[in-house]
């Protein structure tokens, strides 16, 4: 960016155009979310005041966000937000950036919720940002969710995130590996078990997009050989912890969903069923505690 006057209109038109001359997926999207993320103000008001000049700090700290984000970087880790479902989320490296296929995932789980009335107690496993619990919590008023994740970043990440949208009432967070941190007198009380775990499998990891590989957590996303591996450990744990008829909800890579549901069919659970992600894949597997 030259020494010159820049405005929001200018600014944003240049922005955009360099980020399509580096194959930035999104360009004008990027765009608007970096420079309101440096004005301090939402990407509507970039549109309400396109004229507005920007101070030199203001530069400065753009041009900063568009070095990082050129790199790789991912949107969400610059801008520290990210959009899941109705909810606006902090967001800091180390933790798993939400996906719109979680938010199928959480589609799938309100729909099994509603099929009987009453309050509904919900242990999000593997919760990463607390996503997938704010959003349940958010959306359904006798929904209680205990959200837990082995990693302390995520944990806490997952408390700032209830305190903002204001849940602290609806979701406890623990830290811990997998279930481990909830009471035995718990056991057999859990209408769902909802969990977005790792589910890569590890030959796949090295082929995923360098935005993806070198700036997520492996620890979030390295499922073992076949993507499986705790995936097993929900399921065996979660015939503890489900009532009978309870839920078993679970985000997977597209080409072990077939093998998934066959381990649920042996473990005993019924009313196994697969739904697609937004792109058409095979990505969340339903079953019903027999």
């Amino acid at each position: 960016m030259t020494e010159q006057a820049w405005t929001v209109r200018s600014i944003l038109a240049w922005t955009q155009g360099y980020f399509n001359d580096k194959g930035i997926e999104d360009a004008r999207l990027s765009a608007e979310w970096l420079i309101s993320h440096a004005l301090g103000s939402t990407r509507l008001d970039l549109y309400l005041d396109p004229d507005r000049p920007l101070a030199r700090p203001e530069l400065d700290a753009l041009h900063g966000f568009i070095v990082r984000r050129v790199s790789g970087e991912p949107l969400q880790y610059i801008t520290k937000t990210a959009s899941f479902r109705y909810l606006d989320l902090a967001i800091e490296p180390g933790v798993l950036i939400p996906r719109p296929e979680t938010e199928v995932l959480v589609s799938e789980v309100l729909k099994e919720l509603d099929h009987e009335e009453g309050d509904k107690l919900v242990a999000d496993i593997c919760c990463g940002s607390g996503c997938i619990a704010c959003a349940l919590a958010s959306e359904r008023a006798n929904v209680n969710v205990i959200a837990i994740d082995i990693s302390p970043e995520a944990c806490a990440l997952s408390l700032r995130n209830v305190d903002a949208c204001d849940l602290a009432h609806a979701v406890k967070v623990l830290q811990g590996d997998l279930s481990s941190p909830i009471e035995e007198t718990l056991y057999g009380c859990f209408d769902c078990i909802v969990s977005n775990p790792p589910y890569v499998p590890s030959a796949v990891i090295r082929s995923l997009p360098e935005e993806v590989s070198a700036f997520e957590p492996t620890l979030a996303l390295d499922g073992g050989e076949d993507g499986l591996d705790i995936y097993r450990r929900i399921l065996a744990e979660s015939k503890l912890l489900l009532r009978q008829e309870g839920i078993l909800a679970v985000e997977l890579y597209e080409d072990s969903l077939q093998e998934a549901a066959a381990l649920a069919a042996k473990s005993g659970f019924e009313c196994i069923r697969i739904v697609e992600d937004l792109a058409c894949r095979p990505r969340i597997l339903i079953a019903r505690r027999g």
